[in-house]
């Protein structure tokens, strides 16, 4: 047996973060060489961070990952890694992942297919490798291979496949396959949607299968940038069998992932099927480098899903856990000292209220309470249960006018009660007459309901918006907005009433499927709280 130990690092970077992204980078190359493994695959782009937007263009982003990629050079020692990062080479920029051997660059990958789909702009800042191009990139005075490249490691070969470079018809996998390629790595950066992680685990299997490789796949975690949920998720699969797999919507920042690979069985694969044909063609595309190879024991490998992964409410559980991380990671990169919701004793604002506290229990229940406290250090937070740091980072108001009945008030009073949050109420009841008055004085009539419903009730909406955003601003807090997508897709949502707000949770959800979620998190709730 040929055994080598293989690992995948779930990061959650944030844009032009250096310091905290190298961080991350160094603690999980710590977690891999403590857990014995020799490969390490990280994240798409994980050094300036996947969301940099236009400053990808920039001459400065490009030059300081260059940077930040010499100073983690030197703790790679007796190991292989995968970095991720922006080259810019004959006028272009691109989307490169980087392979390491024992500290020395070894080549940069090019990405062949860009995401350009959904909330995906990567055509605008990058440009796709052609395939089968391989050049030589000057960089600090040396030169190294860029391209469509393999590489021959101490007698392992080792090919890419790029986040969208295994999701399209003609994935590069094949390609890789046909050159003897052992292990292809894929770091991805693939945001969190509905149903995805499945897909993602059939290309993993499937790829590892067809391909007859060892498959490596690690991708981001958490809110990287404002709009995207990372889930992390990392995999390893060789021939056909999933060997390990990570855990999603994690709250830490670094998640390592391992499994041992037998090689010879790999290779035994590519022998076995009789579809599988070798190409004979020279490619001056395949890097060789010399590496020891350290001494491994074979494990057993049976990746079992998470309880929560496994039973009827995955959908529930899944929106609940995005949310949470992403609330997480939103309030302590942007120095938020808490959310404040504007309760109206309807489903959305409840829903909003309630997955703030759901984020304080999950986020306590990974951590523990003091690493909750020392991420939101900035903060000060007291030492106490996960109820009261609800109580101490989540404010909501119910804001009443005379057309308010005792119904929704108790509504939200008792919700906020349930979560443990701070309960405030606020009678706008004469703003709205104020600002009544005032237009009824400027056109010259009475405004009244037969003939005025729609800006009668708009009013009583918006005039809600300046007291919660002055109470948000003295809290230090985010304002959620609480407008759903089937709202605003019929015009039901009020602009400046419930769009009004820093924040957007449930901006992409449907109507429905937020009735579903509220009678399950009444009745069920998230398995483990």
């Amino acid at each position: 047996m040929f055994l080598i130990k293989v690992a995948a690092g779930d990061l959650n970077q944030t844009p032009l973060d250096w310091a905290g992204n190298k961080a991350n980078i160094l603690a999980a190359l710590e977690q891999a060489r403590a857990a014995g493994a020799t490969v390490l695959c990280l994240p798409e782009l994980c050094i300036c961070g996947y969301g940099c937007e236009d400053a990808f263009l920039s001459h400065g982003l490009v030059r300081t990952s260059w940077a930040v990629l010499q100073e983690i050079l030197p703790h790679t020692a007796g190991m292989i890694v995968s970095l991720g990062l922006p080259l810019r080479f004959q006028k272009s920029v691109y989307n490169t992942a980087c392979l390491i051997a024992d500290g020395k660059i070894l080549g940069f990958v090019g990405k062949r297919f860009l995401a350009g789909d959904g909330l995906h702009y990567e055509p605008r800042w990058f440009k796709p490798w052609p395939e089968g191009v391989q050049k030589r990139i000057e960089l600090d005075g040396v030169e190294y291979p860029i391209g469509d490249l393999c590489f021959n490691v101490g007698g392992v070969n080792f090919g890419f496949e790029i986040c969208e470079d295994a999701w399209v018809a003609q994935r590069a996998g094949a390609d890789l396959a046909l050159r003897g390629v052992d292990v292809i790595l894929n770091p991805s950066a693939s945001h969190f949607a509905f149903g995805k992680s499945e897909v993602r685990r059939r290309f993993v299997l499937e790829g590892s299968r067809a391909f007859a490789v060892a498959y490596v796949y690690a991708n981001l975690q958490g809110n990287e940038a404002g709009r995207a949920i990372y889930d992390g998720g990392a995999m390893i699969a060789s021939a056909g069998k999933m060997l390990a797999t990570g855990k999603r919507f994690s709250f830490q920042p670094v998640q390592v992932t391992t499994a041992v690979v037998d090689l010879e069985s790999v290779r035994g694969e590519q022998a076995r099927v009789g579809s599988f044909r070798p190409d004979f063609d020279e490619h001056e595309a395949c890097i060789v480098a010399r590496f020891d190879w350290p001494a491994v024991e074979l494990t057993s490998d049976d990746p079992q899903p998470e309880s929560w992964e496994t039973g009827e409410h995955l959908k529930e559980e899944e929106f609940t856990r995005a949310e949470c991380v992403g609330l997480f990671d939103y309030m302590r990169k942007s120095r938020s000292r808490g959310f404040v919701v504007s309760l109206s004793g309807g489903a959305d604002s409840a829903a909003c209220a309630t997955l703030v506290a759901d984020m304080v229990s999950l986020a306590c229940q990974e951590l523990g309470v003091e690493e909750f406290r020392r991420r939101l250090a900035y903060l000060d937070l007291p030492a106490a249960e996960p109820a009261a740091l609800v109580h101490h980072l989540l404010a909501c108001v119910y804001q009443s006018t005379r057309n308010s009945s005792d119904v929704t008030r108790t509504a939200a009073r008792e919700l906020a009660e349930a979560v443990g949050a701070t309960f405030l109420e606020f009678d706008v009841d004469s703003l709205v007459e104020q600002y009544t008055q005032l237009v009824s004085a400027a056109i010259g009539r009475e405004l009244t309901w037969e003939q005025d419903d729609l800006a009668l009730q708009n009013i009583q909406a918006r005039v809600r918006a300046p007291g919660v955003w002055m109470l948000a601003n003295i809290r230090g807090g985010l304002l959620i907005a609480t407008s759903n997508r089937s709202e605003a897709a019929v015009g039901y949502a009020t602009m400046d009433g419930d769009t009004c707000g820093g924040i957007s949770p449930i901006a992409g959800i449907d109507n429905a499927f937020l009735r579903v979620w509220l009678r399950w998190r009444e009745t069920v709730g998230p398995h483990g709280l």
